[in-house]
């Protein structure tokens, strides 16, 4: 792989970990009741996450673009943390909801 490719997996693997590193203490803050420090660490956790969706938007246009893409174990695992983490961050709101409603 390339050079470029692995700068972005390594982008994708880091912002996402950001992202999902910010959810979760958002997640701490709420539980305590501080759900304006909450929603500040999840509006961090959104930029994270939207870098991190740009550096693998970025990818599927050179795709698209014909310019084929190799697979290999960095690309894919930079793609399952960001699934995951994406998955992550969406529960995590959810359960902040609940916090604030109960």
């Amino acid at each position: 792989m390339s050079e470029v490719n692995d700068l972005t997996s390594m982008t994708i693997i880091a912002n996402s970990g950001d992202a999902r590193s910010f959810a979760f203490k958002a997640l701490q803050e709420a539980k305590e009741g501080n759900y304006e420090e909450a929603e500040e660490l999840l509006v961090k956790s959104e930029i994270s996450a939207n870098l991190a969706h740009k550096a693998q938007t970025e990818l599927l246009f050179k795709e698209a673009n014909g310019d084929k893409q190799e697979i290999d174990v960095l690309l894919i695992h930079s793609q399952d943390h960001l699934m995951t983490s994406m998955l992550a961050v969406e529960l995590i709101k959810e359960i902040i909801l609940l916090y604030k409603n109960k």
